[in-house]
């Protein structure tokens, strides 16, 4: 199983991580957004400000981050083929750094995309 601990309020995450469970037939991931009120209560260890710098993810009490939490979602949904080149190893390096300028970014990225930086109540989906 694989938890991943997303911002709920960013338009362009949780368009992906809708996608990602559409995909999910044998319920795999488990999505927790780090805005939901009881998030620190019943996720101690994880820390929501650095999971809105880069996306955290426990695969069976491994943690996980950036794009490997993206790759191994979509492997579990069996749609690997759509990120696997982001973790080749030449294109690896500049794949996180440039997956790190999108985090640090990601309402304005999200603005030109979506048309809007934020989710109305903090959060996309409720």
């Amino acid at each position: 199983m694989l938890t991943i601990f997303y911002d709920g309020a960013c338009p362009l995450c949780a368009q992906e991580m809708d996608a990602l469970k559409r995909h999910d037939s044998n319920n795999a991931i488990q999505l927790e957004d780090i805005h939901q009120d009881d998030f620190s209560e019943r996720f101690p260890d994880v820390d929501p400000d650095a999971a809105m710098k880069i996306l955290h993810g426990d695969l069976d009490g491994k943690p996980l981050y950036g794009l490997d939490v993206t790759y191994y979602a979509w492997s579990l949904v069996g749609k690997a083929w759509r990120v696997a080149f982001l973790r080749w190893w030449w294109i690896k390096p500049f794949a996180d750094r440039a997956y790190l300028f999108f985090a640090k970014h990601r309402q304005q990225i999200s603005r030109l995309f979506v048309r809007r930086s934020r989710c109305d109540s903090n959060s996309c989906y409720k």
